[in-house]
């Protein structure tokens, strides 16, 4: 049951859905937009601050252009300094990365394209979640944000890079950068992205970029470099774990796999865009197996 709570009583109008369950991130926006009726949906992760102009800029930014249902922020990790994304980029296995990660947050000044934001911080056109349905509650946590925004892709929507949408963001704070949880849940999520939304030559390429990857992921463990695998295995997790999750996560995506075909069936009927377009698109801001690993 969601009880709608007054929660700051400067502001009346703020309202708290409080679940009895953990319902996961995606499904938990679905309920804060689907109980407003504003034209636009901005969301935030608990582990972030922004700019005072933040919203105002976001909002401009959406209504200069009717095809832009998506606004990517300018992300800054709040202990770094560092950028932590800039929008997001996708690799050919179906791995998403944050754009700019790393990089100096002035590199990254002016607005433009980008392929979808990333949801720590963005904001939404309602056109565009009442169309696409929102976020799938069947990802629970990561790799949501890449799913809606291939999603919304494919109904015809552009994503904004807004510059002056400063955000401050404590990264993975809850999950923790390298777990065991976060590990099975990407890997896990990230062939639901391809089974639902990869065209059928994307898709069957997959499994090779898969094998890629973890082949970069090996090379980055055994010369102790600083990717989130090798910093799993610094932190005490053992190498086999390693091994195990990714076929866990495997096996838990099969047992999903009807739900994903039969959710891109209706992606792919109701697509407003060719494949070969789709497909364009995600190469003019992909990364690299090598550079995911890398990360």
């Amino acid at each position: 049951m969601n009880k709608f709570l007054s929660s700051n009583p400067r502001a009346p109008d703020t309202r708290v859905i409080d679940n009895e369950r953990n319902a996961g991130y995606g499904e938990a926006v679905n309920q804060a937009w689907r109980a407003v009726d504003a034209p636009f949906v901005a969301v935030l992760n608990d582990d972030t601050t922004v700019a005072p102009e933040w919203l105002d800029a976001l909002l401009r930014a959406a209504a200069s252009d009717e095809q832009t249902g998506m606004c990517a922020c300018r992300v800054i990790l709040s202990e770094e300094g560092t950028l932590d994304s800039a929008g997001m980029l996708l690799a050919s296995d179906g791995s998403s990365k944050q754009r700019g990660h790393g990089s100096r947050p002035e590199q990254w000044d002016e607005s433009g394209d980008c392929l979808l934001p990333s949801g720590s911080a963005a904001l939404y056109r309602r056109e565009l979640l009442e169309q696409t349905g929102g976020f799938d509650p069947k990802f629970f946590l990561y790799c949501e944000d890449t799913d809606l925004g291939l999603r919304a892709i494919w109904a015809g929507w552009h994503c904004r890079y807004v510059a002056q949408a400063r955000v401050w963001h404590h990264y993975s704070r809850t999950a923790g950068r390298v777990s065991p949880l976060k590990a099975f849940y990407v890997e896990r999520n990230r062939w639901l992205v391809v089974a639902k939304n990869f065209p059928l030559g994307m898709a069957l390429r997959t499994p090779f970029a898969t094998i890629a990857r973890y082949f970069h992921h090996l090379l980055s463990i055994g010369r102790h470099q600083g990717s989130a695998a090798s910093d799993y295995v610094k932190q005490g997790n053992s190498f086999l774990s390693l091994v195990f999750i990714p076929l866990r996560a495997l096996f838990s995506f099969l047992a999903l796999l009807p739900y994903a075909l039969r959710e891109r069936k209706g992606i792919l009927s109701s697509a407003r865009i060719p494949p070969e377009e789709f497909e364009s698109r995600c190469r003019q801001h992909s990364i690299s197996l090598k550079e995911v690993a890398q990360l």
